[in-house]
């Protein structure tokens, strides 16, 4: 039988080889091409992206060689016959739903919704996931598992497809690392599913290395992420432990890794999760000076790596499968700390800076203020509540205008001598105004202070380089002042004369 499985697999190696290059020229001729936009496709020349069709059609023709074969050497394939049947119609959605993006384009629900028909019409096939860590999950939780799983698993070989060679080699080295272990572990129809595809992605690597003459596009890149999940699901059905899920999630961990990471820096960012970015895994590799080979052949060896550890997995007994599964996720880690990703850094100082706890409190402290002011019965007990609030936002001082009345105060923490402050002026009707204080040596910061440092160490900084230069030329310098809050981030001299509460006499700083 495995003499079978070599066989057929060379047949779609050397009939993708001859497919490619003529279903390439025969979209060059009708103009059918993705273009170059020098910002996402980084690719110089226009080039046909139809590697799906010849892929596809090599994938299918293995199998019906091995059906011409004599009746032992495809008794494995007839025993599994009305699977591969069912499965078919799947696989042919997820498909058509690829090519006609690449031929059409769709919209990204469009996209979505044929995925999820596909999903749909595999897991009516049999495809579903039926248990986590040896525990029998509830049908409803499986259905939304297994569509979780294999939509995942689609979109993970799409969007990493964005170098030339990248994706159909993630591709290649997933499906040899499931069938290394489908053989380890005696399962012989997962290891004819998957070796004839090996042998296509082998073929079209030929065309698509860098420079690429044709790419996969969605035709190519959404069936090979499919038919991985598919993998996946039918080998947790047929082994007695999680080596079905484990194996194709360790070797399909690049593409997957990126897809999550886009997932969570659009949501950090408030951008939508389908739309399209320059924040993928190989595009922070290309910000950091690397060309496009050297990038890809660095992505092989992250999954050649990730490959053993899956296989690792395979085959060590639970004992040391934890220490596996540490090191798999030490190892991702230390990779995407090195990818410099500012959403996560700055979740990270969010936490650990107790920005959250600091948020919280300036809401709830806001809410008090707006319920302590309409509380106060007279102008006495108003500026007493306006001193104490402006000290719970972490300011220094505040001056007031109040019906005609001018009132002063300073903490006693500030030092009178130091001439730094920023400023916030709140006006009001009739002339009257409120002037909050910070001082930028005070160690505790107001609400809107971090931005105010920020700009201030910034600029500090860089004045001194801009000098040369001389000022904006052609520039319109427009100074206005609000209708309802104008703030001064400008260092003004203050000198305040007292530290007391002075009413209806007017200090000036």
């Amino acid at each position: 039988m495995t003499g079978s499985i070599f066989l057929i697999s060379a047949f779609s190696f050397l009939l993708t080889l001859v497919l490619t290059p003529l279903v390439r020229d025969t979209f060059l001729r009708l103009g059918m091409l993705d273009r170059p936009d020098g910002s996402r496709k980084l690719h110089r020349h226009a080039v046909p992206r139809v590697g799906g069709i010849s892929i596809t059609f090599a994938y299918m023709a293995s199998y019906a060689v091995l059906l011409m074969l004599p009746a032992q050497e495809g008794s494995v394939l007839h025993k599994e016959l009305p699977l591969i049947t069912k499965l078919l119609p799947a696989a042919a959605i997820i498909f058509l739903t690829g090519l006609l993006d690449d031929v059409f384009g769709l919209k990204p629900w469009q996209k979505l919704a044929g995925q999820m028909a596909g999903t749909a019409v595999a897991m009516m096939a049999g495809v579903r996931i039926l248990g986590l860590a040896g525990h029998t999950v509830p049908g409803p939780v499986a259905l939304l598992l297994t569509s979780a799983w294999l939509i995942g698993c689609t979109n993970a070989f799409n969007l990493i497809d964005g170098l030339d060679g990248l994706a159909s080699g993630m591709g290649l080295f997933a499906i040899l690392t499931t069938f290394i272990a489908a053989l380890l572990h005696g399962n012989e129809m997962l290891a004819l599913a998957t070796l004839p595809m090996a042998g296509c992605l082998l073929g079209f690597l030929r065309y698509n290395f860098n420079p690429a003459s044709v790419f996969l596009g969605d035709s190519g890149s959404l069936l090979i992420g499919f038919m991985l999940g598919c993998y996946g699901v039918i080998w947790s059905q047929k082994s007695a432990t999680l080596l079905g899920m484990t194996a194709p999630l360790m070797a399909m961990a690049v593409p997957l890794l990126d897809t999550a990471l886009a997932v969570a820096r659009r949501w950090l960012r408030g951008q939508p999760i389908f739309g399209a970015d320059r924040g993928h895994i190989h595009h922070k590799l290309l910000e950091k000076g690397l060309t496009h080979r050297r990038v890809v052949l660095l992505l092989y060896l992250a999954g050649s790596l990730y490959a053993v550890l899956s296989l690792l997995q395979s085959i060590t007994t639970n004992q040391y499968g934890g220490v596996i599964v540490v090191l798999f996720c030490l190892v991702t880690w230390v990779g995407v700390q090195h990818l410099g990703y500012a959403e996560f850094s700055a979740v990270g100082r969010v936490l650990s800076g107790g920005a959250v706890r600091r948020a919280l409190n300036g809401q709830i402290a806001l809410h008090a203020t707006k319920t302590g002011i309409a509380a106060c019965t007279d102008i006495g007990q108003c500026w007493q509540f306006l001193r104490q609030t402006s000290g719970q936002f972490g300011f220094s001082g505040i001056q007031a205008r109040l019906n005609g009345g001018s009132y002063f105060h300073l903490d006693a923490a500030v030092d009178e001598d130091d001439e730094e402050y920023w400023q916030l002026r709140i006006p009001l009707p009739n002339g009257d105004f409120l002037h909050l204080f910070h001082s930028f040596s005070t160690g505790e910061q107001a609400v809107v202070m971090p931005l105010v440092q920020m700009l201030r160490q910034g600029l500090e900084a860089r004045l001194p380089a801009f000098a040369a230069t001389g000022p904006a030329t052609g520039e319109h310098v427009h100074t206005g002042v609000g209708s309802l809050v104008s703030l001064q981030t400008s260092i003004e001299s203050f000198q305040p004369a007292s530290r007391e509460d002075v009413v209806g006499t007017t200090v000036s700083g």
